[in-house]
């Protein structure tokens, strides 16, 4: 009996894994232990919050049931971007204008401080400060990004909205317009995560592997029990599991799907510049990757079976092949890698982060939507403020008590 819902995460290969990541120090638990803090996951979520709580000067000690960075953080595309999965002139009639605005300019806020504190710490993840070019799709046509356009200039945010001959002109797009903002990233997610451990483990933080939480006692005091039979008190305990969701920790409409992704071969000569992404439900994103290599993702399906998402790769690879052959012909789309993986959709595409009701001591992140990496900074320092005796102005959008309408 697992703390957390099993679930084969992602297959296949990503392009990630074929990059060598430097060892993690870790430590075996043989006896019972305490500490502040007990992070529940070694993924991005959990290496984000894990070096911001030992930042914060908390006794941090990180565990995880199989390898760190083996789960959805070798499957991610990592497409750092602000905008949210729902454009900001569909969210305000969802959730009200204030609300609305206040998402999108916190995961502005956070995207922001990923980047700087990646640049301050030193970390070589890869990271490359890119362009984003929204493009129309099912979801909005042209007149629909137009409308966007203007809804994100009224919200302080600069956008450039470019014709389809311009998006043609500049990115070999044909037959789309496009929204192009600034301030994106690129970046290789394991390299990330294994960053802020390591920066985490120098903090004075530890890293437990193959160690699986099979039961969780909440309290002034909460208690942890791993399969080995060892116990863990801390003061909190954060599940920072992914999309294998803990046991008693609120769903609030979010619901796993499969998706499925290439990283096609080095390119001739690669003009892609920037990330790429429609305005579509699902929808096909891409970026350029590592040794000129295109990174195009999507086929999004709504089931979760692993069985059957498998299955899908070869035939799913071909699809996204295609896609990628229409949207910018010209390009060597054969597929050099090819992978398939979980993934977390929310009708708001907002992340829920904080304290579980009813788990006294427990707080937990789910860090659904495309902006998976970007929320888990901001679930960082929501957590941070909370953890510390303070509170982030923001922690209401994000709590778990918090029921938005479709949610």
């Amino acid at each position: 009996m697992s703390a957390t819902t099993a679930l084969k995460v992602r297959t296949g290969r990503s392009i990630w894994q074929g990059t060598p990541v430097p060892a993690l120090h870790k430590v075996t638990l043989r006896r019972d232990t305490t500490t502040d803090v007990l992070v529940v996951g070694a993924g991005i979520s959990g290496a984000l919050v894990a070096e911001a709580l030992t930042d914060a000067g908390l006794k941090v000690l990180i565990v995880d049931k199989g390898a760190p960075l083996a789960g959805a953080t070798s499957a991610s595309t990592a497409l750092l971007q602000y905008e949210i999965d729902v454009p900001l002139c569909r969210l305000k009639g969802m959730i009200g204008r204030d609300r609305a605005l206040r998402l999108w300019r916190r995961s502005r806020m956070a995207l922001d401080a990923l980047r700087e504190r990646t640049e301050r710490l030193g970390i070589n993840a890869g990271c490359q400060l890119r362009q984003s070019l929204y493009v129309e799709g099912n979801l909005l046509d042209a007149d629909g990004l137009e409308l966007e356009a203007r809804e994100r200039r009224e919200a302080g945010f600069e956008v450039e909205l470019l014709g389809a001959r311009e998006v043609h002109r500049r990115f070999g797009i044909a037959r789309r317009a496009g929204i192009l903002t600034s301030g994106a990233l690129s970046a290789d997610p394991r390299r990330l995560a294994a960053g802020y451990l390591r920066q985490a483990i120098a903090g004075g933080a530890r890293l437990c592997a193959a160690a699986e939480v099979i039961s969780v006692e909440p309290g002034k005091q909460v208690q942890a029990r791993l399969a080995n039979g060892v116990v863990i008190r801390a003061h909190h305990l954060v599940f920072a599991t992914g999309y294998e969701i803990a046991h008693g920790v609120p769903r609030k409409g979010h619901r796993i799907v499969s998706t499925w992704a290439i990283a096609t071969r080095p390119q001739r000569a690669l003009s892609l510049d920037c990330l790429v992404w429609e305005a579509a439900n699902p929808y096909l994103y891409l970026r350029p990757g590592p040794g000129g290599r295109i990174i195009c993702g999507g086929e999004d399906e709504a089931f979760q079976d692993p069985a059957h998402r498998d299955a899908l790769l070869p035939q799913k690879t071909a699809a996204l092949e295609r896609q990628l052959t229409r949207l910018l012909p010209g390009v060597q789309a054969r597929a050099e890698y090819a992978w398939a993986g979980s993934f977390g959709t929310s009708p708001s595409g907002a992340p829920s982060m904080g304290s579980v009701p009813g788990m006294p001591g427990c707080h937990a992140v789910l860090g659904y939507g495309g902006n998976g990496i970007t929320f888990a900074m901001a679930a960082a320092q929501v957590l941070r403020a909370s953890l510390t005796g303070g509170r982030d102005a923001d922690a209401d959008l994000f709590s778990f008590r918090r029921q938005w309408p479709g949610t």
